[in-house]
């Protein structure tokens, strides 16, 4: 079973407990404006990534999507994960609050980051992800070559 919550900067709401794999976030139809997903990956890391879809989006009526995937390790129920909620959506909010750009932040709770993601985005979606520059393979990497594969545009930032 998969959790997701969905973040406004200001309020939060509950949208649904879903079945995997979950639906995004519904849009209105006549809502065509640009958006950008940022994909949380630390909070150094989506900082500069939520700069690089500001700059991206210059300009433009454009709109950013913080996506957090936070991944709950078996034993614990997927409802109940072993980083608070709360604690987690303060931090994502903190992070959108600083955005010259509309930013809506969902949080999705998950078994496997890297599964739920191509799920969970838009098809042929422009995806921010940032990472620690490292010489060896990482999870950011490898989530960046899975979302490629399944047709996304990904932007991947390697910050020091």
């Amino acid at each position: 079973m998969e959790v997701h919550r969905h973040l406004s900067v200001g309020r939060e709401t509950l949208l649904s407990a879903a079945t995997c794999p979950p639906t995004p976030p519904a849009t209105n139809e006549g809502d065509h404006r640009l958006e950008v997903t940022v994909i949380f990956t630390s909070a150094e890391a989506t900082i500069v990534a939520m700069d690089t879809a500001a700059a991206l989006l210059n300009g433009l009526n454009g709109h950013i999507s913080l996506v957090a995937p936070q991944a709950v390790r078996y034993p614990l129920p997927v409802e109940n994960p072993p980083v608070l909620r709360d604690f987690s959506e303060r931090r994502l909010l903190e992070i959108a609050s600083v955005s010259p750009v509309e930013t809506t932040v969902c949080l999705y709770l998950c078994r496997d980051r890297l599964e739920i993601l191509p799920a969970i985005l838009k098809p042929h979606s422009l995806a921010v992800v940032g990472s620690r520059k490292r010489w060896w393979p990482t999870w950011e990497k490898s989530l960046a070559r899975k979302l490629r594969r399944a047709g996304h545009e990904v932007v991947f930032i390697e910050t020091a």
